[in-house]
């Protein structure tokens, strides 16, 4: 298991990102949260197998036909296995 804060940067906001997020944390079983940022990134925390921790981030990294995704930032967290489901904060 392992778990990962991710800041997505590009146009994210406004166009549905978060509740893509929290689509593809279903999909791929992940545990934490997503939420807008003030600065006009988006940022999650996600826990899960080191396989679905991938496909999920790839799935970010797409992004939506809306979305314009320019970076993401992903920087690894202690897993504290504090997650019953996933999000929205």
């Amino acid at each position: 298991m392992g778990q990962y804060r991710i800041v997505v940067s590009g146009r994210v906001q406004g166009v549905g990102f978060r509740y893509f997020t929290l689509s593809k944390a279903l999909e791929f079983d992940i545990k934490g949260w997503v939420r807008n940022r003030e600065d006009g990134t988006v940022e999650a925390s996600a826990s899960g197998t080191e396989s679905q921790l991938s496909d999920f981030i790839a799935s970010l990294r797409r992004g939506t036909r809306f979305s314009l995704v320019e970076n993401l930032e992903i920087t690894p967290e202690e897993d504290r296995g504090e997650y019953a489901g996933f999000r929205i904060k």
